[in-house]
């Protein structure tokens, strides 16, 4: 049984105590009102910008504030962290204040614009390890060097210190409110920044309605408060790596059970949809984690009209390389973009008649492998569609249905989908 007092665990000191070490090193970001956020939700939609932050996201806050904890002593030792990305920034920026040197341990899937710039803020006083296709096979290889080396372990959220360095973030959206927030929304991978901000928030604003944003491919958060035990799942989808963990600290876990009015998902999809209108619209480059409470704000729509809603934009550290695959999710996801087996009979003029009978004057192809068979009557076909509109795809399925095309649908069958897109 825990031995923690009831919520909201961290106190006011510890986190005023964090105000105060962070104020020379970390930025007061900003708390911007977004008029095309609040004209499109019918409520006043405020962003709060951690993406302007030093190393462009809130982590630093809490890797600082832990690191400042620690002896100099402990510190001559070195130091050793785990991270999909922006903790590891945190720590090495960290490193490279305090001139302590750090070895940082990442997943092979980090995207390499998070690498280069962990070596960019830590410079001579990091070493970059990548191992492992995910966060917690990287924490495996880091805590098994922590150990054989003795040195201190630098945790992305399952710690006192980090989580009251992420509450300052709380305390900065409170200072800065004209009143505080009807609704306060926080993305949540491994934790840290829900329990920070929602610990704050609970001692000077109770009333104000917390809710958690996990991507549903790692919605270990959810799970674990819904099943009352913290729980690892068995496998997570990588996508948004800033806050794809197959298991949130114990610590986390049992502040946010208890702060939290609320944990919702949103498709990954989603999160890329929301992502490039950012960027069209707003002109925001963020980070799939970093999109995860703005994403949340279509499915919370009814319950948020005429209310005040923060969300929190927890980091802008997107690699460009990845905007193949983000528009390629988001159209998926909007149901403008559908693959097909097509299994055409193996006759003259059978592509012809699919191009002209089958697809709408604005339907376009995308994607076409074909290979013929010999001595088969029929050839099968990956087939991809890019319509104008979702509501072009039942036309487009009820003409194939009434020609009699053999065909399989592979939006609904993703594991197939990602093998052969």
């Amino acid at each position: 049984m825990s031995t923690l007092p009831d919520r909201p665990f961290i106190r006011l000191d510890t986190i005023f105590a964090a105000v105060r070490t962070l104020k020379p090193v970390v930025l007061q970001t900003p708390l911007q009102h977004s008029s095309l956020y609040s004209e499109r939700y019918e409520a006043n939609i405020l962003f709060k910008r951690e993406d302007l932050q030093v190393v462009r996201s809130y982590k630093l806050r809490g890797a600082y504030n832990k690191m400042a904890s620690l002896s100099t002593e402990v510190l001559q030792k070195g130091i050793v962290c785990a991270s999909a990305g922006n903790h590891a920034q945190g720590v090495a920026w960290s490193c490279n204040r305090m001139k302590v040197h750090g070895a940082i341990y990442m997943p092979s899937t980090t995207p390499m614009q998070k690498v280069q710039m962990v070596e960019f803020f830590g410079r001579e006083y990091v070493t970059v390890i990548l191992g492992g296709d995910t966060f917690d096979a990287a924490y495996e290889y880091a805590i098994a060097n922590s150990i054989a080396e003795g040195k201190a372990f630098i945790h992305p959220f399952d710690d006192p210190h980090i989580v009251a360095g992420q509450a300052t973030v709380g305390v900065e959206i409170f200072n800065q409110s004209e009143i505080p927030p009807d609704y306060l929304l926080l993305p949540i991978g491994g934790g840290g920044l829900a329990a920070g901000v929602s610990s704050y928030f609970r001692h000077v604003s109770p009333a104000t309605k917390i809710i958690g944003v996990e991507p549903a491919g790692a919605a270990a958060m959810k799970i674990s408060i819904e099943k009352g035990a913290n729980t690892t799942l068995p496998e997570i989808d990588k996508f948004v790596d800033g806050a794809a963990v197959r298991r949130v600290g114990d610590l986390t876990f049992q502040i946010c059970e208890k702060n939290l009015d609320a944990v919702i998902t949103v498709p990954e999809g989603r999160v890329c949809t929301v992502m490039l209108q950012l960027y069209n619209e707003a002109a925001i480059v963020a980070e799939p984690a970093g999109a995860l409470s703005i994403a949340a704000l279509a499915y919370l729509r009814d319950e948020i009209r005429g209310k005040t809603v923060v969300c929190v934009l927890s980091g802008g550290n997107n690699d460009i390389t990845r905007t193949g695959e983000i528009r390629e999710r988001s159209m998926v996801h909007e149901g403008l973009k559908h693959y097909f087996i097509i299994r055409f009979v193996q006759r003259a003029g059978a592509l012809k008649e699919f191009v002209n009978d089958i697809l709408g004057p604005t339907d376009d192809i995308v994607r076409f492998e074909f290979m013929q068979k010999t001595n088969r009557e029929t050839g099968p076909a990956l087939v991809g569609l890019e319509l104008k509109s979702p509501k072009d795809f039942p036309v487009l399925v009820r003409k194939l249905q009434e020609r009699n095309i053999n065909y399989e649908y592979l939006n609904d069958k993703p594991d197939l989908l990602q093998y052969l897109v």
